[in-house]
């Protein structure tokens, strides 16, 4: 009797501690046990394997690292495979940049960064690119230099009031307040034979902090390699823009993509940009023109200098890594996640901060389906290759799936470079409700306050000399009782295709602005050695930065409900319909003051007599727009989000099994009602009425570009066809909410 009354007993207890040990798979038990996996010495070596040798496309350690993350996946528990692509990819062959006579002496430039002690970039086996800008126009040629200040729009318009011409000559611009394929561009625009880019200490060197390695920051041998294709027409491989860079695919040539740059170009360190810099001998530069650097700063020189490009043309292999979680209620449904894994050299901060990120939430996620987690909707996480040569990895394999991804995506969520400080999340504004609730209960690690309470504190920093943008994002994040605010995104990583192309709901995700990489970015010295120190030390970064996309992998794949809520994406949309109201009021009034002017030789008068001169270009005359269609479409617009938003709080948990999957059938789309079928003008590549790189300032977003743009550039038609045409879509997606919100009501 006794011994039977033991063994049920050890029955009992045997049982409870099975069942105890069976993990709960509710939201916060989920993101309890993300937290306990991840762990920031894991990422550590992560980064050490991976930022061992240099890892730019085509070499032996770029292969060897996606290899390396399939098998992570693999043994993770993902169902993983490589997926590779074909795509132009320039590598150098030779460059000289030298003047034959410098005091009486010929002088080159040093076109490689050297080793330091104690650093990656004295051990690695592997060679590191050259001083290189890939797609660039290769070119041998020999002209003066022209300073162009940081190389933008305006930089051109002040040259043109100097009275002074860059035709024939090679172009010296600085780093910053842009994206360098701009500055290249507008130099080839502008006539240039050649150009040149260096970072000024002003902006990335010993003005800002200790060089590297005693400092962050740039020292002054190092210099800033990167891509100059025109991604503002469209990113991916030059060739095959709209379709997959894959065997058989027809592809443009060289001479007829519109992305490759004619010019050669060169980037430079700033000791090298000194010599020449301090060479000129003609106009002063403009007060606001001046950097650091121990010279006086001028426009022009007679000096001739030498430049000479040449690069080997042919496909390269590109490596693609996906890893699947299958979800068990809604396969048809993804969440996909991505980051890629391809540096300029090794690449440590960028890319492989987030990189290591991405593997930790990886780990997590097999772990807790290996426990009996079942994910509801089908998680695609990916590595992408070739992001630095302008996107190319994500671009291809978007291309190649999009109808799939049309038809089953319901998110993407990118992250790119990683380091200490606070939280910049960009993206869908229909998600600022999505992101604020993935938010709740992560911690800073430095202060020990919420990851939301000090990214709302960074944001109402904005001051009243703020731009308008940046004021209402004040605004926004003051007001507890809103949702956190999202940036607009442009472009510079991988989730252009994804928002810009194809018209899918998107996050990008990364922490910084206290740990600093910027004097090492895209050079010889962004290495385990300078991360770690400097950047994020102690990998407490990049591990928040797991978590943090962690939970919203969690909560997109395991909602039933859609994941916008639309009031958030009105309020974004009377931003802007009344900043391009406002814009156009601006530019009309300034087209007034300089005919004033003009008439009145203000300019004139008021130039310095004995230094060159030329009136600014008239501007145009600016018409009455007709914003009604877009006044329209806001109030339409933010009634139907209003409804949406009532009827889902109210209704949302009480559907029944067909209505609900006709909601998420509604909502899975939604996105892509934002899209024009012709695309933005002189880039149709380019489908979202809502955000765009911008034409002549790159990375950086452009809302309502189509006619945001138009009225910066006096094309007054252009402007009125597409107040017409963003109306419309904007009128699309209160149709959609309207379908949705009958569901609910139903």
């Amino acid at each position: 009797m006794r011994r039977s009354v033991l063994l049920g007993l050890a029955g009992f207890l045997l049982t409870g501690a099975a069942f105890a040990q069976t993990p709960s798979n509710d939201y916060a038990s989920l993101t309890a046990r993300l937290d306990a996996t991840i762990n920031p010495r894991e990422l550590d070596g992560w980064m050490k394997i991976l930022a061992a040798e240099p890892n730019q496309v085509g070499s032996p350690h770029n292969k060897a690292n996606a290899d390396w993350i399939l098998k992570q996946f693999q043994d993770f528990g993902w169902d993983a495979h490589i997926e590779t692509y074909q795509v132009l990819y320039p590598t150098p062959v030779s460059e000289a940049l030298d003047i034959a006579n410098l005091g009486g002496k010929p002088w080159k430039a040093t076109l490689q960064e050297r080793p330091l002690p104690g650093d990656s970039s004295s051990t690695a086996k592997d060679k590191a690119l050259p001083a290189y800008l890939a797609f660039q126009g290769d070119g041998d040629v020999t002209a003066p230099l022209v300073y162009v200040n940081y190389g933008n729009a305006d930089d051109y318009k002040r040259l043109e009031q100097l009275g002074i011409s860059v035709k024939g000559k090679i172009v010296i611009t600085r780093y910053g307040q842009g994206w360098r394929g701009l500055k290249v561009k507008l130099a080839q625009d502008h006539g240039a034979v050649g150009a040149l880019i260096y970072s000024d200490p002003a902006d990335d060197g010993y003005s800002v902090d200790g060089v590297y390695p005693k400092g962050a920051m740039r020292p002054a041998q190092g210099f800033q390699r990167g891509s100059v294709a025109d991604m503002t027409i469209y990113p991916g491989d030059p060739l095959t823009p709209g379709v997959a860079a894959k065997e058989g695919a027809k592809r443009l040539t060289r001479e007829t993509s519109p992305s490759i740059l004619k010019i050669p170009a060169l980037p430079i360190s700033y000791g090298d940009a000194q010599v020449m810099l301090a060479a000129m001998d003609g106009v002063v530069a403009p007060e606001n023109w001046r950097g650091h650097l121990g010279i006086t700063y001028r426009v022009t020189g007679n000096v001739p200098v030498h430049l000479m490009v040449k690069s080997e043309w042919s496909l390269k292999t590109i490596y693609d890594v996906i890893a699947t979680l299958k979800g068990s209620q809604y396969p048809d449904q993804w969440v996909v996640r991505g980051n890629h894994h391809d540096g300029w050299v090794f690449g440590a901060s960028d890319p492989l901060s987030g990189q290591t990120a991405l593997l930790a939430e990886a780990k997590a996620l097999g772990q807790m389906a290996k426990a009996g987690w079942k994910p509801k909707r089908t998680i695609v996480y990916t590595s992408w290759d070739a992001e630095e040569p302008m996107l190319l990895g994500s671009t291809e394999w978007a291309e190649d799936h999009a109808d799939e991804l049309k038809k089953k995506a319901i998110v993407y969520i990118n992250s790119d470079g990683n380091g200490r400080g606070i939280l910049n999340v960009g993206g869908s504004e229909d998600l600022s409700k999505f992101v604020s609730d993935t938010l709740a209960g992560l911690k800073d690690p430095e202060t020990g306050q919420s990851v939301d309470a000090r990214r709302r504190a960074k944001l109402r920093m904005a001051g009243p000399m703020a731009d308008e943008h940046d004021r209402a994002m004040g605004r926004q994040a003051a007001d507890a009782s809103k949702n956190m605010p999202l940036e607009p995104l442009g472009s510079g990583s991988d989730y252009s295709a994804y928002l810009q192309h194809l018209g899918l709901a998107t996050l990008d995700y990364g922490y910084g602005g206290e740990g600093r990489s910027s004097g090492v970015y895209h050079s010889r010295y962004d290495t385990y050695e300078h991360h770690s120190k400097f950047v994020d030390p102690g990998f407490v970064y990049d591990a928040l930065l797991a978590k943090t996309v962690g939970r919203a992998v969690i909560k997109a794949a395991d909602t039933d409900l859609p994941i916008q809520q639309a009031s958030d994406f009105a309020d974004a949309i009377g931003q802007y319909v009344g900043e391009v109201k406002r814009l156009a009021d601006t530019r009309r009034t300034a087209a007034e003051t300089q005919k004033k002017n003009l008439a009145d030789n203000v300019y004139a008068l008021a130039a310095d007599p004995t230094k060159p001169h030329a009136n600014p270009t008239p501007l145009l005359e600016v018409p009455k727009f007709d914003f009604a269609p877009l006044d329209q479409a806001e109030a339409k617009l933010k009634a139907s989000a209003k409804a949406y938003d009532d009827a889902l709080a109210a209704n949302g948990s009480r559907l029944s099994g067909a209505d609900l999957a006709r909601l998420q059938g509604l909502m899975q789309s939604i996105g892509q009602t934002l899209l024009l079928e012709k695309g933005l003008p002189f880039r149709d590549w380019y489908k979202n009425s809502i955000y765009a790189p911008g034409r002549f300032t790159g990375y950086g977003a452009k809302t309502l570009p189509g006619v945001r743009e138009a009225i910066e550039e006096e094309r007054w038609a252009d402007a009125t066809q597409y107040i017409g045409l963003t109306a419309g879509t904007i009128n699309a997606y209160s149709d959609r909410l309207d379908q949705a919100t009958a569901v609910l009501k139903r």
